[in-house]
């Protein structure tokens, strides 16, 4: 296999991201982000959590989270609670429309790929962890922060803008 294949590998790989959050976009109405937090919400005890336990989980910065859950608060998928005895602080909680909605979108991306990760024998794994440090290391990007979720970053960057007509 020489460079060229290798590099249509990778852009495979990206391309499959970004059309399943176009279709996600298109078909939902929601970004990828947005359905991570209702997951997060929907695996979270009692279905609520707070917005710092999200900022967390997604690992975006606090003006993108709240932009996240404002936009979904908006659309009736989640609701923010006062948290009893400090007023400053509110839950945020998934509401049943936000549930029915997290139970029409297919398992994303990411889900498919750790299901079918973990079916693999260790030695298969370390193979495929080995060659994913190689290509790191070969672009110099070790330094790079990056959630354990696969999303575009452009998703992340303009969910404003994607949804402010919603």
């Amino acid at each position: 296999m020489d460079a060229t294949e290798i590099l249509i590998k990778i852009r495979k790989i990206v391309r499959s991201i970004d059309i399943e959050s176009k279709k996600i976009q298109k078909e939902y109405g929601v970004t990828i982000p947005q359905v991570l937090c209702l997951n997060f919400l929907n695996n979270s005890p009692s279905y609520q959590t707070t917005q710092s336990e999200i900022k967390k989980f997604l690992n975006l910065n606090s003006s993108t989270v709240s932009g996240i859950i404002d936009r979904l608060e908006k659309r009736g998928y989640l609701a923010r609670l006062p948290k009893s005895g400090d007023k400053r602080i509110a839950n945020i909680a998934l509401t049943s429309s936000g549930e029915e909605l997290l139970s029409t979108i297919p398992p994303l991306l990411h889900e498919q790929l750790s299901t079918k990760l973990q079916s693999l024998d260790e030695p298969e794994i370390r193979k495929v962890e080995n060659s994913l440090e190689t290509l790191v290391r070969l672009l110099d990007i070790e330094q790079l922060e990056a959630s354990p979720l696969i999303t575009l970053e452009v998703d992340i960057e303009n969910d404003n803008a994607l949804n402010t007509s919603q």
